[in-house]
């Protein structure tokens, strides 16, 4: 289980980099339903993505930031869950983003369980 939590994080940490790098680079209105973010909060949605993945992964060098993988993880699945909230209050009939969205929350939430409870560092 520990493997299998430390391949899930890392793959998330890339996951939520890359993210935070198309955002730096495209505007919120690349995505209509997210268009109701102001552009500073979504740069500010950048930087805490980074930091986000740098909390995912800095255990594997420090284990007394053991704490952070929760942490990031549940921060992640909110801002997820933030995106599925806007999509559905933009009238958006296309559900593909929600469902991609939902993936990521749920992966989020195995991970900060599995750190919390299933196998704690």
């Amino acid at each position: 289980m520990n493997v299998l939590l430390w391949v899930l994080q890392i793959l998330l940490a890339l996951h939520t980099v890359t993210g935070a790098i198309w955002k730096f680079s495209n505007p919120a209105q690349t995505v209509p339903s997210l268009s109701a973010i102001p552009h500073g909060a979504w740069l500010a949605m950048s930087v805490l993505e980074v930091l986000c993945a740098l909390g995912l992964v800095l255990p594997l060098f420090a284990r007394s930031l053991a704490g952070l993988v929760p942490v990031a993880a549940g921060l992640i699945a909110a801002e997820m869950l933030l995106f599925c909230g806007l999509h559905i209050y933009s009238g958006d009939p296309n559900f593909g983003p929600m469902l991609y969205w939902l993936v990521v929350a749920a992966l989020c939430a195995f991970i900060a369980y599995g750190r919390l409870v299933l196998r704690p560092f």
